[in-house]
């Protein structure tokens, strides 16, 4: 009985051994495979188009399709010339180029300044051509004017015979001189060859006397050294002006 018993626990142990779940396999994925490229060769046919050249005549026709309408047949020659000019510097060598180019716009603008300056001396009544003229033509003196010895000219014979000559500018050197040796013969300057027009002024000692000695001087050095051309009624008020300081000095 006992044996009997034993078998059917043992038979009851192996059927549910059996009995348990059965593991289940994962399921394998497999890659999908990408098929090789293929170059397929166009065979279509290629119609090519053309424009309808009736339809363009018809477009020229039309007057909101002439965008030329003013067009006189090309650049005007001052274009045209312009544009020579500029090729002419139109270098290989971009940098060079580029310094050639800031040096013209330099040049025009000092070019543009001098013009200026040229018209503004212009309209002042100087002559600017024989302000830089290295040998002014003046008139011929009977002496060197570096050798000059105000006592020994005869001041009055050489201004008329200027005067005569229309030599207004030689006049007025003459009444400038003049006035040199009435301010040394009554001891108000120190006259000498080689002093300078300045220091005549500063040897004045009058206030009144030194500053219509530096009017005239100024009417002087403007006349002769500037080499303005002046007419005879110039002339005129500047030896009135000289006379007034002749009596004020009397």
């Amino acid at each position: 009985m006992r044996r009997t018993v034993c078998l059917f626990i043992f038979m009851l142990f192996c059927i549910h051994g059996y009995a348990g779940k059965t593991p289940v396999p994962k399921p394998v994925v497999k890659m999908a495979v990408k098929p090789k490229a293929v170059l397929v060769t166009d065979t279509a046919t290629v119609t090519p188009r053309q424009f309808d050249t009736t339809a363009l005549n018809a477009y020229k026709k039309r007057p909101e399709f002439v965008y030329r309408e003013n067009y006189d047949g090309g650049p005007s020659l001052w274009t045209r010339f312009w544009r020579w000019f500029w090729s002419l510097f139109d270098f290989k060598d971009k940098k060079l180029t580029s310094n050639f180019m800031v040096f013209l716009k330099y040049f025009f603008i000092a070019l543009g300044v001098a013009a200026i300056i040229f018209l503004v001396l212009k309209l002042a009544g100087i002559n600017v051509l024989n302000t830089f003229r290295r040998n002014p033509q003046v008139a011929k003196l009977a002496y060197a004017e570096s050798e000059e010895n105000i006592h020994e000219i005869d001041f009055d014979t050489e201004i008329e015979k200027a005067v005569a000559v229309n030599n207004y500018r030689l006049a007025v050197r003459m009444l400038y001189l003049k006035s040199l040796k009435q301010l040394s013969d009554k001891g108000l300057i120190d006259w000498q060859l080689n002093k300078t027009n300045t220091t005549y002024i500063n040897e004045l000692a009058d206030i009144n006397q030194r500053e219509a000695f530096k009017n005239l001087t100024h009417k002087f050095e403007y006349v002769w050294y500037g080499d303005f051309a002046i007419n005879g009624d110039v002339f005129k008020n500047i030896s009135l002006l000289f006379n007034n300081f002749k009596e004020g000095t009397a």
